[in-house]
């Protein structure tokens, strides 16, 4: 089983190799051309994938050892994402699987993040939860088996790594600035400022009102001292970080006592996040929880996990036509194989 997959669902270009169930290769071109517009322009990164793709593929089959005429299958991803930057993987994809004759796999963005956890020696035992955090997601999900999965709550406005991003701009920081956000938590009091906490129904999050505390709260407060945010950014940078995995940790707990599973995994761009990853940790220990956190190569978009979540469709013989084309709105729900 040698199979090829190719990540291009944003602004980052990823190739990978996955021998007999073991990644090879795991190459990832990063746009940075995105930084000085505040947020990714899809036209620009979809161009910007047209420029990487195949150097990318190129390195990936050469870091693994592999020529292209070993190949057994090619994997893509479908969705979600940016309909160009899909459209640029999807098509080369299609283009390179048909010029080998060999099978085509779909594969899904965010089954793939979960997936990631099967990459590494230490992975969780079905049935397992997994809170997937990313810039566009944050879903808890339930996974029965690789192909079972079931999403039990999820946000119904702005993602959580949004509301970092976002808050990180109110800021002043630059684009990406969630990952600034963790940077400067470190060296301050995630106790000095209380922002709300969001109340959903059910498993569901909403992030859009801590952005608009945080824009009110800011405002008021330069008003009265103009050098408010350059004076306390370590305790507002830490405040805010503090809400945000309060907010996901709470839904998460609710989740684990209804379903009584104590596999808890965490997924995606926001698993990085130190405070998150500590929290959760700590809050493991007290719920005897067996905590799951993938390394920080594996958390943000990468094919690696691409490749681990086709090596499952593989076995299944779960192959894609090659009239298939890109889902930008592409559901998590997955069937039972």
């Amino acid at each position: 089983m040698n199979i090829l997959a190719i990540e291009s669902s944003c602004d980052e270009t990823s190739a990978a190799v996955l021998v007999n169930g073991h990644i090879l290769s795991n190459v990832i071109a990063t746009q940075l051309i995105h930084e000085q517009y505040g947020g990714v322009v899809p036209e620009l990164a979809s161009r910007a994938h047209q420029q990487h793709i195949l150097p990318v593929v190129e390195r990936a089959l050469a870091d693994a050892n592999l020529l292209k005429s070993e190949l057994s299958a090619i994997a893509f991803t479908r969705g979600p994402g940016l309909l160009g930057s899909l459209l640029v993987g999807t098509s080369f994809a299609k283009a390179m699987a048909l010029g080998l004759n060999i099978p085509l796999i779909e594969v899904n963005h965010m089954q793939a993040h979960v997936l990631a956890h099967f990459i590494e020696t230490r992975q969780p035992t079905f049935p397992f939860l997994c809170l997937t955090v990313s810039g566009g997601h944050t879903q808890i999900v339930r996974i029965d088996a690789p192909l079972d999965m079931s999403v039990m709550g999820q946000t119904l406005d702005d993602a959580v790594g949004e509301a970092f991003d976002k808050s990180a701009k109110l800021l002043g920081l630059p684009y990406p600035g969630g990952p600034l956000i963790d940077k400067y938590a470190k060296d301050g009091n995630p106790l000095a400022y209380k922002f709300p906490m969001s109340e959903m129904p059910n498993l569901d999050f909403s992030f859009s009102g801590i952005k608009t505390a945080i824009m009110y709260f800011l405002r008021d407060n330069m008003r009265t001292n103009p050098e408010f945010i350059n004076q306390h950014l370590a305790d507002i940078c830490a405040s805010i970080q503090h809400t945000l995995v309060q907010i996901l940790l709470a839904k998460l707990k609710r989740a684990a006592r209804e379903t009584g599973i104590a596999e808890i995994a965490v997924a995606g761009g926001v698993s990085a996040n130190s405070g998150l990853r500590t929290a959760l940790t700590k809050l493991g220990e007290e719920q005897g929880w067996n905590i799951y956190i993938p390394k920080f190569e594996y958390c943000t978009d990468n094919a690696a996990m691409i490749a681990m979540a086709a090596k499952f469709k593989y076995e299944q013989g779960d192959f894609t036509p090659q009239t298939v084309s890109p889902l930008p709105r592409m559901s998590m729900q997955v069937k039972k194989p």
